[in-house]
């Protein structure tokens, strides 16, 4: 059964909760879903309804909105939002304490192959889709002549000079690197970066500030005061001196050249007398009408879910005749007569500013609700509509051929741009890439979802047509004289404009190393040569590198999460994609195509394949499983239950009529496992209850249970915090004695948050003592045991302590990748050490 779609459509939070913080490192900033992409078809009608964004009166509900927390959540709870000060803090501590000896080396230093052959599994391969090879996800675009400049999620910024062939970080160990913006001065070439990525899913990270290079990236300086908390959706000049940055905390305006004094904010129309998360000025976009001398300039206010109170419409377009000292609202005309759905919006000018196009996402479906233009170059128009979902869909699009719907993730998907020599030639970026050459009479899907849906694509490699295309999800765009840049989910691709309605694309992405990862496993390769790693990734898959391998491959498609590894076979994995849906192979993934190289086997209610009865309601976007420390073959899973495979290991099968898997405890209704491990017959689970949502109408809740002693039990202990835990690492010797690590920050930092990350018990969970010592406070994400060290990740490092005695900590040797550091593993010889980043792929050290 070959796939018929991917589901690359996000949860939407229109008017639930959203988190928003700011991290030396990286941060949270929202509650929605990221996009995930499977290959199975037939997928649940559940599932596909949270996939589109499905509103319940203008927003998702609880459960929707807490499924989309998991970042967000282990960070801030039991608050919403902390401090930049924390990090600040933590990244300081971090700085004062002692090296072990080694360096850190990175292990994805090579191409990353999505549609390599051999690894094509009809139901959850997504190889053959065409985006060919793939990076992490792209947020912004910048050229300066001969220089590209590319903005990652969670990577910092990377510099070509040769068009995108080869590619160099220069923004990569500063304290944040969630990029939202990257622009150019043309007046000085100067290279402006600003921090936060504005896309509102759940792995976007709020900034720091502002960042300004005056040598092509080789040395950074922080403009003015740093801005906390935001996130930077453009920067923009106007060619008199000043610079402008729409962020989600208003629209900001300075010189360009004085780099020391505070920004001063220009438009922040919401006085939000609530303190609303959604109502702090979402400006999504600025644009300065070229041939005005830098007098007009325009602003889009465009929260995703809107910005009405009882009274006024605060969400719509602004504008400034006076160089940005007032701006008013504008009343749109024409097509936009009367909207009051103006959501996320993105602007484009002509040339020479005579003609102004539009992209907009409705607030009420929070979908694209159209691209527009404005024939005379105003800003009230009267606009013409010149493309909705309707038109796209005829215009050749992959997606709408794949049962899915063009746009339905415009307030995370939105790009538009116009070629410089020809104002009726216009790309529109969305989940695709479309391109009209005739001011919107008539459109082409340029940059195709992917193959599949397609005439000429064949799962026989001799038979398959299709020209290469792009990852799907794109987020900026930018033309350098013949040359079109799109950024997105995968990375970077390059179009000529010349070749107009024409897929054709140069994938840019072989030596960009932004790779997002949620875990890690490790098995020994069958020949005994070195060892297979897998892991699972932000819309990339799980990817398998092979030792000596000169590409990764991508068995597995869409998000991938969790897996099991046979640490003495790495051929034998369960991999899974989003909501605890697993699925084992005993092959590597090696399919041609028409074989079924993986067999499904999840409990999970939103699984897409099928749902098991009995089925779990409550898996975590990400859900945890687990392997036995002492039998590969014994696993644990967590959603709202605790689930055992009976040790049935790689015989485990589940269906819609029978499944291996036992409930064997219930956390209790609405509460989620985020971490779970086992030790022989004993299980350790923790959870965090009302959906993990520290924004929710319920107060955040979170606990431990076990079945040490027999029976299944809360554990409690009085300096236990409620926050969320992350990790379980069980002595393999006692399984009396526990760690248990938590994320977020110190009572310091957040009210009623506890102090202490790292929990140890000797006595199977009776009594607990903090042994997190000198350990930094920020969030802790992963633990193991490696040469009698315990070693713990966290968003600031990597650190280790005495397993025996812990309480003090060393960071883990030098070069440390700066991303977000999420989960560890010990290789099957304990011959080093692998960490998982988000944002910088896989590091080692031996």
């Amino acid at each position: 059964m070959r796939l018929t779609w991917r589901a690359g459509l996000h949860l939407a939070a229109a008017g639930s909760a959203i988190t928003l913080i700011t991290m030396i490192g990286l941060v949270p900033v929202s509650a929605s879903q990221g996009s995930h992409h499977p290959g199975p078809a037939g997928l649940l009608p559940a599932l596909r309804g949270l996939q589109h964004g499905t509103n319940d009166g203008g927003g998702e509900s609880d459960e929707i909105m807490a499924a989309a927390q998991q970042f967000a959540a282990v960070r801030t709870a039991p608050g919403t939002k902390v401090s930049p000060a924390a990090f600040a803090a933590a990244t300081a501590a971090a700085g004062k304490l002692a090296h072990s000896a080694g360096r850190w080396q990175e292990v994805t230093n090579q191409p990353y192959n999505s549609d390599a052959l051999g690894y094509r599994d009809p139901i959850w391969s997504n190889s053959s889709g065409g985006a060919r090879l793939v990076g992490g996800r792209m947020t912004a675009l910048a050229v300066d002549g001969s220089a590209l400049y590319a903005g990652a999620a969670a990577g910092g910024v990377w510099k070509s000079t040769d068009r995108g062939r080869t590619w160099k970080p220069v923004f990569a160990q500063q304290n944040n690197l969630s990029i939202g913006a990257v622009a150019v001065d043309p007046a000085d070439h100067s290279v402006w970066v600003g921090t936060g990525e504005p896309n509102t899913n759940q792995d976007s990270y709020a900034g720091n500030g502002i960042y300004r290079s005056g040598d092509g990236g080789r040395s950074w300086q922080l403009v003015g005061n740093s801005l906390p908390n935001r996130t930077v959706y453009q920067i923009t000049f106007d060619g008199v001196g000043n610079v402008y940055a729409a962020t989600s905390y208003g629209l900001l305006k300075r010189p360009a050249l004085d780099l020391t004094s505070s920004w001063k904010t220009v438009l922040k129309p919401d006085p939000n007398p609530t303190n609303s998360p959604y109502r702090t000025s979402f400006v999504t976009d600025v644009k300065v009408q070229p041939g005005t001398g830098g007098t007009v300039v325009i602003a889009a206010l465009g929260w995703r879910g809107g910005t009405l109170p009882t009274d006024v419409l605060f969400n719509g377009f602004y504008e400034s005749v006076n160089g940005g000292k007032t701006f008013s609202k504008v009343t749109p005309t024409g097509a936009l007569k009367g909207a009051t759905d103006l959501g996320r919006t993105t602007f484009a000018y002509s040339a020479d500013g005579k003609r102004l196009y539009a992209v907009i996402e409705s607030t009420a479906t929070v979908g694209f609700k159209g691209a527009y233009e404005s024939p005379s170059g105003n800003l009230a128009g009267p606009w013409k509509l010149l493309a909705n979902t309707q038109t796209l869909i005829d215009s050749g699009s992959a997606l709408a051929m794949s049962l899915g719907t063009p746009g339905s993730q415009a307030w995370y998907n939105q790009a538009i741009i116009v070629d410089p020599h020809n104002a009726n030639h216009v790309f529109l970026d969305l989940e695709e890439v479309f391109e009209t050459n005739n001011a919107g009479q008539t459109w082409t899907t340029t940059g195709p979802y992917w193959n599949f849906p397609l005439p000429c694509w064949n799962v026989d490699p001799a038979k398959d047509t299709c020209p290469g295309t792009v990852h799907p999800d794109q987020h900026a765009l930018a033309i350098s004289g013949g040359t079109l840049y799109t950024a997105n989910d995968g990375g970077v691709y390059a179009h000529q404009l010349a070749k107009v309605g024409v897929v054709q694309w140069r994938d840019l992405n072989a030596t960009l190393h932004t790779l997002q990862y949620y875990y890690s496993a490790i098995g020994r390769a069958p020949n005994g040569k070195g060892d297979y790693i897998w892991g699972g990734m932000q819309d990339n898959g799980v990817g398998l590198l092979k030792p000596g391998a000169k590409q990764m491959v991508s068995p597995f498609g869409g998000d991938g999460t969790d897996n099991i590894v046979d640490p003495n076979n790495g051929n034998r994995a369960v991999n899974s994609y989003v909501f605890m849906s697993m699925a084992s192979t005993t092959n590597g993934g090696r399919s041609d195509g028409h074989t079924e190289v993986y067999n499904t086997i999840s409990p999970s209610c939103l699984n897409p394949i099928y749902v098991s009865n009995p089925c779990d309601p409550n898996p975590r976007f990400v859900a945890p499983f687990s392997a036995d420390i002492h039998n590969i073959n014994h696993w644990v899973a967590g959603g709202e239950f605790v689930w055992d495979n009976q040790g049935k290991g790689w015989n485990t099968n589940c269906s819609a009529t029978a499944c291996d898997w036992k409930q064997v405890y219930d956390t209790g209704a609405g509460n989620s496992i985020n971490t779970i491990a086992d030790s022989g017959p004993v299980t350790w689970a923790g959870w965090c209850g009302n959906g993990c949502n520290p924004g929710g109408s319920a107060p955040f809740t979170s606990g431990l249970a076990t079945n040490f002693g027999g029976t299944w039990h809360a554990v409690t202990g009085k300096v236990l915090p409620n926050r969320v835990p992350t990790s379980f690492t069980i002595d393999p010797a006692n399984s009396a004695h526990v760690v248990v690590t938590f994320g977020g920050f110190s009572r310091h930092w957040i009210p009623n948050a506890g102090v202490g990350h790292v929990f140890v018990t000797l006595n199977g969970g009776k009594t607990w003592t903090n042994v997190s010592g000198n350990l930094p406070d920020a969030p802790a994400n992963s633990s193991v045991i490696w040469r009698g060290k315990l070693v713990v990740s966290t968003d600031v490092g990597i650190f280790a302590t005495s397993f025996a005695g812990p309480g003090n900590w060393v960071r883990v040797g030098t070069g440390q990748p700066a991303a977000p550091s999420v989960d560890l593993n010990v290789s099957p010889d304990q011959g080093y050490l692998l960490v998982a980043t988000h944002g910088q792929g896989l590091w080692k050290i031996g």
